[in-house]
């Protein structure tokens, strides 16, 4: 059965070329995506991911960003299940990128769409059984800036601690930003229990606003356990208690 993509509105086999060269997001990273995940046909979390898309494309300066609202989000990820014949649940990624023409700088602010979508087998969130083995990138650390709360299309920090946990066989790599503390891992948000508290990076420290980062604090504050946005040293590892890691 042929796996399809939607490029603006239009269908593609997901294995025919549809980029062209003087793409932006190819050419200069100019762009950013979200990562979201369909279980038993419904998009999760739909409106934070809008919210955090929308954000995103505003500190861009990206045209339109009122336009993709939670019913863009739900109506393409629809057309794009239906169309595949997938089961009820998919992983999808949505890349938005600035098009037209210019180098450095753009010629247009307007933007363009790519959504993929990848079938998952398992229905429901899963909590990791058998722990990960995880250890500190620390050869590149992560700016802090207006832009470091957003997933962007440029990835290379990520690219590159991805590189050091294949190397050293680990399940994770933790990333630090610019002062040394810990921000996140190469795909995750990171929190550390330490003396019957819970801690996790602030978000002035760097890391991704996390849809699923957030669902976790809403879930603390809902259930009285303390939860404490802060800047962590990494040599807190060593002793916690415990240590997991979150994505949408």
């Amino acid at each position: 059965m042929p796996h399809y993509i939607l490029l603006n509105d239009e269908f593609f086999a997901a294995d025919e070329a549809v980029i062209k060269a003087s793409n932006r997001s190819f050419k200069f990273g100019d762009g950013l995506f979200e990562s979201m995940r369909m279980c038993n046909g419904k998009l999760q979390f739909a409106e934070q991911h809008a919210d955090r898309l929308r954000a995103g494309m505003k500190a861009l300066k990206m045209e339109g960003y009122a336009l993709l609202d939670e019913y863009f989000l739900r109506q393409k990820t629809a057309e794009l299940f239906k169309k595949n014949r997938f089961n009820g649940n998919v992983r999808f990624r949505l890349t938005i990128y600035r098009e037209g023409e210019g180098l450095y700088t753009p010629q247009s602010n307007k933007v363009g769409y790519l959504l993929e979508a990848k079938q998952l087998e398992q229905a429901e969130y899963e909590l990791n059984q058998k722990g990960l083995i995880i250890d500190v990138y620390d050869e590149i650390v992560k700016p802090i800036n207006k832009f470091s709360n957003y997933k962007t299309s440029n990835a290379l920090l990520y690219i590159m601690a991805g590189l050091y946990q294949k190397q050293h066989r680990l399940d994770e790599a933790l990333i630090l930003n610019q002062n040394g503390f810990l921000c996140e891992s190469t795909s995750s948000n990171v929190f550390v229990v330490y003396q019957k508290q819970i801690y996790t990076p602030a978000l002035s420290e760097g890391c991704v606003a996390g849809v699923m980062r957030n669902v976790v604090l809403k879930l603390a504050k809902m259930h009285h356990i303390p939860l404490i946005e802060a800047q962590i040293n990494p040599e807190i590892l060593n002793e916690a208690e415990e240590v997991f890691v979150t994505n949408a």
